[in-house]
C-alpha cells in the first residue's frame, strides 16, 4: 500500500493537482468562516467555489518549469507564499473588515508596528491555514516525493491557458450578477466574493501601479472637471458664524475610534463620557451629532488627511503611503501663511503611517512625537503613550508655542483590543460575551477623563480663552464581527442598514466667547475643515474643497462613505440597496438614485486629484505652495528657554504603535 501511495504521488501531475486540491479546500473554508462576503444566491455561491482556480492553476504553474526534486520545492514556496497571504488577510479582516492591499505590505514599518493587533487577533486553531504546506514538507523530507519528471512546454502553456479561461469565464458570470464590477465598484469585498482572494491581490497590485502612473502623466487639465465641480457645489459660509473666533489658537484632538453612540450612554446607571456629554450641553460648543466616519484604509491617517485637506481618502491604501509628497493645499499650511505656529502632537514614532513625510506636505512646522515624551513602562500600553500622560506632557511643549498656534493632538488609549491597565480605570462594563465591545466603555471612559483633564489644564495655563478645541471621532471602534454583542448593548437588531448608523462620529467645537450649539445637520469628516476656517475668519473659496460648511444654511446632507455608500437626512444606501430613514425599511432604489451620482461624481473627482497630484498645477489667489524642504523634524524642536521632561534613558519605540 505505501509502495502504491509512493507510485501515485511520483506521477507528473499528482503532486501538483493534489496540492491545489487542497489550497482550494482551505480557500473555500475561509470563505466560509473568516469572511462575511453577503452571498445572496446560487450564482454567487457557485463563484466563491470557482473564483480560486484560475489564481492556483497560475501561481502554482510556474512550479512546473522546475524539474527533479527542485519542482517539488517550488510547489512548497508557492504554497507558504499563498498560505501566508491568505491567512495575513484572514488576520486583517478579523479587525478592520477589509483585506489588505500593497500599499499597506508595502509600508513595512506600520506593518511592524501593528504586530500587537496581529497577536491578538490569532487563534492556536489558525494552524489549519499551514497544514498543507507542513504535509509538502513531509513528503519532500521523508522522500515520499522523488524527482519530478519533465513535462512538456506545450503542455505547460496549456495549463496557463487553461486558468485564463476559467478567470474568463468566472468574470463573466460575475459580470452578469454584477455589471461593471472592475471599473465601478469601490467596495474590496465584492471583488474578493465575485473574483476571488488571489485575483482581486493581482487586481490591486495592477490598480496601485496604475495609480503611480496617473501623476506622471497628468496635466493642468484634468483640474478642469475638478474646478467646475467644486464651483458649482460650493456652499457660502453663515455670516452670523463666519469671523467669530478670529484669531483664536485652534487644537484639533484625534478621539481615538471613538462613536457617537457613546455620547449619553450608561452602564449600570454610570455614565461612559460625562465630561463629553457635559459639553453637548455647553454654550460655547457646538456639538454635531450627525457626523458619520469616511475613512478608508489609512483608518486614523484618513481623517487627519480629510481634516486637512477637505479631499476624500482613497478606496484602497492610504494617502499617508501613497501620495505623502503631492502637493496640498492643507489647512496647517494655509494658517501658518496668516502667521499661525503649526505642529502635532503624538505618543508614537514620527514615522509610523509615514507622517513625518505627509506632514511635512501639510506644512506642519512641529512635530512632537514619541521621542519627546516618557516612553517609561508604567506610561504605554498597546499602541503608545497613555492619553493621560499624553496630554499632561503635552502641556509643557503647547505652552511654549508662539501665538496663534495650530495643533493636532491624537488620543491612543480607546484602541482596539481596549484593554487597560490595572488601575486605570475603574468602570463596569455591559457584560456581554464580547471581551472587545466590554473593554470598549472601559477604555472609552479612561479617554474621557483624559480629556477632562486635559480642558482643565488649559484654563489654568491661561490658553482655554483663547483656543478654539475641535474634536472628533477618527474612525469606527467596533466592527461589524461584534453585532451579536451590539445588538444587546444597542438594544435592536443589528444588520446593514445599522451598521451603517453606527458610523456616525461625534463632533465638538468648543470656542470661548462664541456661542455654541447643537447641530444635527448630516455630515462628514470632509466638511469639518471648512467649518473651522470659517470660524476663524479665513476665506475658503480659492481652494479645492469637497467638504461643505456645517454652519452654513446651504450646508449639502450627502454623506458618501469611502466604499460607494452614502447616507442623507432621508435615505441609506448600503451595498447599492437603498433603506428609508430612520426607519430602516427597503426602498425603491430610485430614491437614492440622484445622491447616488453626487457620490459617484465626487468620490471620482477627488480621486483624480490625489492620484494625479493635480494641486501642483493650481495656485490658490494669496497661497504659497508648500516647500517641503522647509520642514525637518530630525532637530530639536523646542525653545532652548524651555525645559522638556526628563526622559528615560532607554527609550524606544516599541510600544508606539497606532493604527
Amino acid at each position: 500500500m505505501r509502495e502504491q501511495f509512493k507510485a501515485q504521488m511520483n506521477k507528473p501531475w499528482t503532486l501538483f493537482f493534489g496540492v491545489i486540491l487542497l489550497f482550494w479546500l482551505k480557500t473555500y473554508a475561509v470563505y466560509q468562516t473568516e469572511f462575511e462576503l453577503g452571498i445572496k444566491n446560487g450564482l454567487q455561491s457557485f463563484l466563491l467555489i470557482l473564483n480560486p482556480i484560475s489564481s492556483l492553476l497560475f501561481f502554482f504553474g510556474f512550479a512546473l518549469f522546475f524539474k527533479g526534486r527542485k519542482r517539488a520545492w517550488a510547489i512548497l514556496i508557492i504554497d507558504f507564499l499563498l498560505s501566508f497571504v491568505l491567512y495575513a488577510n484572514v488576520v486583517y479582516y478579523r479587525f478592520f473588515n477589509d483585506f489588505i492591499t500593497l500599499p499597506t505590505v508595502m509600508h513595512t514599518n506600520d506593518a511592524g508596528e501593528l504586530k500587537d493587533s496581529a497577536f491578538a487577533l490569532m487563534n492556536f486553531t489558525d494552524v489549519f491555514y499551514f497544514v498543507d504546506t507542513l504535509l509538502i514538507l513531509g513528503l519532500i523530507l521523508f522522500k515520499v516525493v522523488k524527482p519530478q519528471a519533465p513535462i512538456k512546454r506545450k503542455k505547460i502553456s496549456l495549463l496557463f491557458a487553461s486558468a485564463a479561461v476559467f478567470f474568463i469565464v468566472n468574470l463573466g458570470l460575475a459580470e452578469t450578477d454584477r455589471p461593471e464590477l472592475l471599473t465601478r465598484s469601490f467596495d474590496r469585498t465584492y471583488l474578493v466574493k465575485y473574483l476571488g482572494q488571489f485575483n482581486y491581490q493581482i487586481f490591486d497590485a495592477i490598480t496601485t501601479i496604475k495609480s503611480n502612473s496617473q501623476s506622471a502623466f497628468a496635466s493642468s487639465d484634468d483640474l478642469t472637471d475638478v474646478r467646475n465641480f467644486v464651483e458649482a457645489n460650493r456652499t457660502e459660509p453663515n455670516p452670523e458664524y463666519f469671523g467669530k473666533a478670529e484669531g483664536k489658537n485652534v487644537i484639533y484632538i484625534s478621539l481615538e475610534s471613538f462613536q457617537t453612540f457613546v455620547i449619553g450612554k450608561e452602564v449600570n446607571g454610570q455614565e461612559v463620557t460625562p465630561f463629553l456629554n457635559s459639553l453637548v450641553e455647553d454654550q460655547n460648543t457646538f456639538y454635531f451629532d450627525n457626523i458619520f466616519g469616511q475613512v478608508g484604509q489609512g483608518k486614523t491617517s484618513d481623517a487627519e488627511f480629510m481634516m486637512a485637506n477637505s479631499l476624500y481618502s482613497l478606496p484602497s491604501g492610504s494617502v499617508a503611503m501613497e501620495k505623502a509628497r503631492n502637493t496640498y493645499h492643507a489647512q496647517p499650511a494655509m494658517l501658518e501663511q496668516k502667521g499661525y505656529t503649526t505642529s502635532s502632537f503624538h505618543g508614537n514614532g514620527k514615522t509610523f503611517w509615514n507622517r513625518d513625510e505627509m506632514y511635512k506636505s501639510f506644512g506642519i512646522q512641529k512635530f512632537f512625537d514619541s521621542s519627546y515624551y516618557d516612553m517609561s513602562e508604567e506610561n504605554v500600553h498597546n499602541y503608545g503613550l497613555k492619553d493621560k500622560p499624553f496630554f499632561e506632557e503635552s502641556m509643557p511643549y503647547l505652552e511654549n508655542l508662539e501665538e496663534p498656534f495650530h495643533a493636532k493632538m491624537l488620543t491612543l488609549s480607546n484602541h482596539f483590543p481596549f484593554t487597560m491597565d490595572e488601575g486605570d480605570v475603574d468602570f463596569p462594563t455591559p457584560e456581554t460575551e464580547d471581551s472587545v465591545v466590554n473593554g470598549y466603555f472601559q477604555t472609552a471612559k479612561y479617554m474621557d477623563e483624559s480629556i477632562e483633564q486635559f480642558f482643565n489644564d488649559l484654563k489654568e495655563s491661561g490658553l482655554y480663552e483663547d483656543t478654539v478645541i475641535v474634536m472628533y471621532g477618527d474612525h469606527y471602534g467596533i466592527s461589524n464581527n461584534h453585532n451579536k454583542a451590539m445588538e444587546k448593548v444597542m438594544g435592536k437588531e443589528m444588520n446593514p442598514y445599522e451598521n451603517a448608523q453606527l458610523q456616525r462620529v461625534p463632533v465638538f467645537i468648543t470656542a470661548p466667547g462664541v456661542e455654541g450649539k447643537q447641530v444635527h445637520k448630516y455630515g462628514g469628516q470632509i466638511d469639518i475643515r471648512d467649518t473651522v476656517l470659517h470660524l476663524l475668519g479665513v476665506e475658503t473659496d480659492e481652494f479645492i474643497s469637497f467638504g461643505s460648511d456645517l454652519l452654513s444654511e446651504d450646508h449639502r446632507e450627502i454623506v458618501p462613505f469611502r466604499n460607494g455608500d452614502f447616507v442623507t437626512p432621508e435615505v441609506t444606501s448600503v451595498n447599492e440597496k437603498c433603506y428609508a430613514n430612520p426607519t430602516g425599511e427597503k426602498v425603491d432604489s430610485e430614491a437614492c438614485e440622484n445622491a447616488g451620482k453626487y457620490v459617484k461624481e465626487t468620490l471620482d473627482l477627488s480621486d483624480k486629484v490625489v492620484y494625479g497630484d493635480l494641486l501642483r498645477f493650481y495656485d490658490p489667489e494669496g497661497f504659497t505652495p508648500v516647500d517641503r524642504n522647509d520642514y525637518n523634524y530630525n532637530v530639536n524642536q523646542i525653545d532652548p528657554e524651555q525645559e522638556a521632561p526628563e526622559q528615560p534613558k532607554e527609550q524606544s519605540n516599541e510600544h508606539s504603535k497606532e493604527h
